[in-house]
Order: structure tokens, then sequence, then C-alpha cells
């Protein structure tokens, strides 16, 4: 099978890229900056560079057998014109220009972050609402490209569609990169070092699914390969609260109101200290927890890595300055 990826080369696109070299298939990497990669590193992968708001990717589309899109931008979140164009806009564009060149399987990424708000833990399914858990970029945009799904599968009923809404995903190699995007200039990865963190503030209300990126690109690789269509929750078993963070950074945790933990958060990062705003914090708590009976059922999925693993796999790989020669993903100094 012929596959064009675009975001290729971030933390979900190059943990696909492995998974998908794995079964065989003929791989197109689309990224706005096409990595110079030594022999063997993704070495089967024929880069294409382009920026999917801007670029026409008809002649890269052409002929492939199946499209997973994924290109996405988070930073910079004190413009969000830009992540607009880039997430909405070139979303857009990228459906656009699959209707065009009658591309027959589109597979797109969406997020735990397109669901309304719950008002408990009670796991949703995917016909939970996807208007968003508050005003966050990051969410408002996330809840445009499920509207763009819906109008493109109105318009082109003849392609499989099909829409991946993962927990937060994680993986050591992508470490350094999501250090950098969440948590900016104010956090340095000597500061995760255990022996700093003795006493942790835990938000209340705080609960996290997480999953795994090679556990994420297994749903997509079988996403591709089985014949369904429609949205999928993906995430491992275990939900992350207090204790279980507490015991995965091995400290005492101290609960926090929310609403203190918001006001700095959001001071934070008016003067460019942290790297998301206190709207996300607040999309944070209101998210749903998934579901994922479906992926389990549908798609034969089961999860290989806990929410635990998956965390402590990031945190450990921040702290050591992970990452890999794919641009985005480019490692930190380590700690000395």
């Amino acid at each position: 099978m012929r596959v064009v990826v675009t975001g290729a080369s971030g933390n979900v696109g190059s943990a696909l890229l492995r998974e998908l070299g794995s079964r065989g298939h003929d791989l197109v990497g689309v990224a706005r900056r096409a990595p110079d990669l030594p022999p063997g590193e993704h070495g089967s992968v024929r880069w294409h560079a382009a920026d999917v708001a801007e670029d026409v990717l008809d002649p890269v589309l052409a002929d492939c057998d199946a499209l997973v899109h994924l290109a996405w931008m988070f930073q910079p979140t004190h413009d969000p014109d830009t992540t607009w164009r880039a997430n909405a806009v070139g979303t857009r564009s990228v459906l656009q220009a699959a209707a065009r060149t009658k591309v027959p399987v589109v597979v797109c990424a969406s997020s735990v972050a397109a669901y309304s708000p719950a008002e408990d833990d009670r796991p949703v399914d995917e016909d939970w609402p996807t208007d968003g858990p508050s005003p966050a970029a990051y969410c408002r945009e996330k809840a445009y490209v499920e509207r763009l799904l819906d109008a493109f599968e109105a318009q082109r009923p003849d392609v499989r569609v099909v829409r991946i809404r993962p927990a937060f995903v994680f993986q050591r190699s992508a470490a350094s990169e999501q250090r950098r995007i969440f948590g900016a200039p104010a956090l340095r990865p000597w500061m995760l070092d255990r022996r700093l963190l003795p006493v942790v503030p835990v938000p209340r209300g705080l609960r996290l699914q997480a999953v795994h990126a090679g556990d994420l690109a297994r749903a997509y690789a079988e996403a591709l390969e089985r014949p369904v269509h429609g949205a999928f929750n993906v995430a491992a078993d275990d939900l992350l609260r207090r204790d279980e963070l507490g015991h995965l950074l091995e400290a005492r945790t101290v609960e926090v109101p929310s609403r203190l933990v918001r006001g700095g958060i959001e001071a934070a990062w008016r003067v460019r200290l942290a790297g998301a705003p206190g709207d996300l914090f607040d999309a944070l708590l209101r998210i749903p927890v998934m579901a994922t009976s479906r992926a389990k059922a549908e798609l034969g999925w089961q999860p290989q890595h806990s929410a635990a693993d998956a965390l402590d796999a990031m945190i450990t790989g921040a702290r050591e300055g992970a990452g890999t020669g794919l641009p985005p993903l480019a490692p930190d100094a380590p700690v000395p």
C-alpha cells in the first residue's frame, strides 16, 4: 500500500513511519522540513517538503492508496492566527487535494481535546459531542477539523474516512520536543530530576489518559489495513490521578486548588515562561474519559504500554535530552 503521511516527522508521525515500514508499506513523508537522515533511519521513506496550508499536494497524493493527515502546529500559542492557518486551513487544503486526486482512504488525526466537556468520569464513546472543552485555540481547531471531516464525508461518500482520537501521546524520542512545546523556556531538562521534586503540587480534579506513540501507531496501521470507518478513541487502560502521578515521580503530592494553578499558568504564559495558556488548562480538567472498546473490537487493538509507562518514557527522555534526527524531534543537550 502506498501511504502518504503528512506531519510525518513529528511525535506520532515518526512512530507511524516505523510501524508502517515494519509492515512493508510504500511510504511518502510530508513535512515542512524534509529531514537529512543517515542510512537506515526511516531510510525507506521518500520525503517531500511542503507546507500543507500553502503548497499544492496533488502531485504527492496522485495514485496513493491512502492518506494519513497528522500535520499540526501547537506553537506559537501567542499567535492563534498562525496555528489556525496551519491546522484549520491546512487540513481543509489537504482534504481538498485528497478529493481532487481521488484518494480512496483518508485517516485523520483528531484528539480527546475535540470532545465537549464531561461532568463526571464515566467513559464516553465516539458519539460524544465534539465541540471542544474550552475556548483554547488547540481545542477550537480540533473541533473545527471534526466539522471539516463531516463535510468531506458528506461530499465524498465513496472515500473511507477514519478519525483517530487519542489521549495524550508520549514516547521517549519525542520528549525534548514536548518539553520545548509545553514547557517553553521555564522548564529546563535538569528541573525534571526526581531529586529536585520532593513534593509535587497536583491540581484538584486532575486525571489523565495517555497512550504510547508506538501503541497509537498500531491503531493507525490497523485503521489503514482494515475496512473500518468513523471515529476511534485510543488510550491506555489506566487513568492517572494524583496517587499515580506521585508514584511515577517518586514524590509526595499535595492537592492544590485548580483555580490557583490556572492563575499561575496563565500568568507564566503571558510573560512567556510557560508554553500553554490558562484556557488549555481549563480543557485539561474538562475533557471526558474516553472508552476504547470500539478500537479493541474493530481494530483488534490492545495497548502494550500503560499510561504511566508512556508518561514515564517522556519524563525520563526529557530529563536526558532524548530526540532523533528528525527536525522537530531534535534532542536537547544532555543533563551533566
